[in-house]
């Protein structure tokens, strides 16, 4: 397990910026009833108990670009 110092978590923006897609895309692929859906796309996290704040991790995002190769 990677030291907590090591985690990198991205909000929605920078993740648009990182895969060069828009948010529209990235909610696509989060989305089940939409025909661009990815079942294998990483789940966002919760970043915060009360606020819909929620963030990728960086790690996760990697390994599914590596799947997409």
């Amino acid at each position: 397990m990677p030291d907590r110092s090591e985690v990198r978590v991205v909000r929605m923006k920078r993740l648009s910026e990182l895969l060069s897609v828009s948010r529209s895309t990235l909610y696509d692929w989060l989305n089940p009833g939409s025909p661009r859906h990815d079942p294998a796309f990483p789940r966002p996290m919760r970043l915060s108990a009360k606020g819909g704040a929620v963030g990728w991790l960086v790690e996760d995002v990697m390994r599914w670009l590596d799947t997409r190769k």
